[in-house]
């Protein structure tokens, strides 16, 4: 999907938050909930990389505790054209991993301990790449956007529940029905805006990531291992805050395997079929692998901890 028809999509969504404030309150009511969103997206420009990272537990690392994953970042980066990024693990079972930050220059990768220690060094090397493709698309602000809106649509929706129903239908009010019908439609609606602008960007990332280690299969074989065991793992924390499960490379709430309405993320056996046909076009003109699995050791990360890693 082009960057136009997100676009497209974000406005929608946003023209949606007016057009719940509208109904509660009329033109007054669409005032405040665009100054609403305004207000909202800057508090969120400002701190949701430290809020998610927080959620999980994750633990920034450094060329001290986890040489062997920073090195390999700091390689992935240089090929993407991209400052180092901060690294982060999270103690969590389930293979999985993020990106987040309002630019470039303050922005984080983060993966698990179950990633670290289920993937190859090359797989690895394409799930940070697919990451860092999020980064330089500047993906990680937007869906930051989209999901502090539909938040936000959800919360003025069940608001409008209050005053919708307590209004007099003659005198302009939405009436119990018309509250009960917007509380429902108006947060479904944003969530299938926002989950299709999550979708776009994940085939986005995984194109770019692919070229940006230079060998789309092991992105490939890495998504399908994530997807396995995202039926297998639960990631606790995950269910406890559902709106983030956009941010990772695969869904960590269901791991669902086709494309729908209600998926997060695109069918990993779709993406999976692009980066192949990807591999079979770049095979054309690419000849052996990346600069940065060039530099790194090969091979699984067969020193990685089976508890809770070398950072403690």
């Amino acid at each position: 999907m082009s960057y136009f028809k997100t676009a497209i999509l974000l406005a929608g969504l946003t023209a949606l938050f007016m057009g719940v404030g509208y109904l509660i309150g009329g033109a007054s009511g669409a005032a405040i909930a665009l100054v609403v969103a305004a207000a909202t997206n800057i508090f969120a420009y400002w701190n949701s990389d430290k809020m998610v990272l927080s959620m999980y537990g994750a633990q920034q690392v450094d060329a001290h505790s986890a040489p062997d994953l920073v090195r390999l970042v700091a390689d992935l980066a240089s090929n993407a054209q991209l400052p180092m990024p901060r690294v982060f693990i999270m103690d969590n079972p389930q293979p999985n991993a993020f990106a987040t930050g309002r630019n470039p220059e303050n922005a984080a990768v983060a993966v698990t301990t179950g990633l670290m220690q289920s993937l190859s060094r090359e797989e690895l090397a394409g799930v940070i790449a697919h990451e860092l493709a999020h980064v330089k698309n500047h993906d990680t602000l937007l869906m930051t956007v989209t999901a502090t809106i539909a938040g936000a649509i959800s919360m003025l929706a069940q608001f409008g529940m209050f005053f919708g129903g307590n209004r007099d239908n003659n005198n302009g009010g939405l009436g119990i029905i018309g509250s009960i019908v917007m509380m429902i439609v108006a947060p479904l609606a944003a969530m299938l805006v926002q989950m299709a602008i999550s979708r776009s960007r994940e085939y986005a990332a995984d194109d770019l990531g692919a070229r940006i280690c230079g060998e789309p299969r092991w992105l490939a074989s890495a998504l399908a291992k994530i997807d396995n065991a995202a039926h297998q793992v639960p990631n606790v924390e995950a269910e406890r805050a559902p709106a983030t499960a956009h941010m990772f490379i695969i869904n960590p709430l269901t791991g669902q395997g086709m494309d729908n309405l209600f998926a997060t993320h695109p069918s990993t056996e779709n993406r999976i079929a692009a980066l192949t046909q990807l591999a079979a076009t770049l095979g054309v003109t690419t000849r052996g692998p990346a600069r940065a699995a060039a530099a790194a050791p090969r091979g699984p990360w067969s020193g990685a901890p089976r508890s809770r890693g070398p950072w403690g």
